[in-house]
């Protein structure tokens, strides 16, 4: 039995990945890590991490950035594994919890849903195959709260297609202020905000009179919840080290 602490227990993901593990046999949630500690849960919810007073197997986190420093020191001193699902981490705090990963399980992925990532694995087959004979632009589209842009997903995807690139490729965020034509070494990065979109993916190849358009909607944020709980699982009596989604897909 896996036992979990959810850090951002009490935001809209929290909730949907404390009712995903309530319906398995395999983990229970022992406690969260919130600013807001009033809020009726069925477990004890601290402030921070270094408050926490329950035994647990794994933390998956689902909050902030700004929370990475305290999750890996607490990492650090009780070996705990973590699950970061939170986007938006900067190039440091990304070497930081890369760094903790020697000594500490990590599983780090900018997004938890299967269909995503089998997403990326085609867009790289595509890339490989197309070459830079077509342009690549990538589209993502999510609710009017998300804070940061563009997704952690779309870069992803982007550094996923570069990675199989024979040619050094750079991305492109913001056309409006540039009066030239594509280079064929760009990949275009939108970002769309509006409504209650939970997220959507287009990875457009535009070539010589044909298109090629690879794309994954996303109806529910339990998709994300399940991969994240499923990652917590797996992550639980892994050895030391950095894992992804295409570790857990094996």
């Amino acid at each position: 039995m896996t036992r979990i602490v959810i850090c951002g227990c009490n935001g809209k993901m929290g909730h949907e990945v404390s009712a995903c593990a309530a319906l398995r046999d395999d983990c229970r949630v022992v406690g969260g890590i919130d600013i807001n500690t009033e809020a009726k849960r069925e477990y004890p919810v601290f402030a921070k991490p270094a408050d926490m007073n329950v035994d647990a197997d794994v933390i998956i986190d689902f909050s902030n950035p700004a929370l990475l420093p305290a999750l890996l020191q607490y990492a650090q001193i009780h070996k705990t594994p973590l699950v970061l699902c939170t986007t938006g981490y900067n190039k440091a705090q990304v070497e930081a919890l890369t760094r903790v990963s020697a000594e500490v399980p990590v599983f780090y992925s900018g997004n938890m849903s299967l269909g995503i990532n089998l997403l990326i694995e085609l867009s790289k087959k595509a890339a490989k195959v197309l070459g830079s004979s077509f342009d690549i632009e990538i589209v993502e589209k999510h609710h009017n709260q998300k804070i940061d842009a563009p997704s952690g997903t779309a870069l992803m995807i982007a550094d996923s297609i570069s990675s199989v690139m024979n040619e050094n490729v750079h991305y492109i965020y913001d056309r409006h202020s540039q009066r030239k034509k594509r280079e064929s070494t760009e990949i275009g990065i939108h970002s769309v905000r509006g409504g209650t979109i939970v997220g959507e993916h287009e990875v457009i190849f535009a070539g010589h009179h044909e298109v090629i358009t690879l794309s994954h909607s996303a109806q529910s944020k339990e998709v994300f919840a399940a991969g994240a709980v499923n990652a917590a699982v797996f992550l639980a009596d892994m050895p030391a080290g950095l894992y992804n989604m295409s570790d857990l897909l094996k």
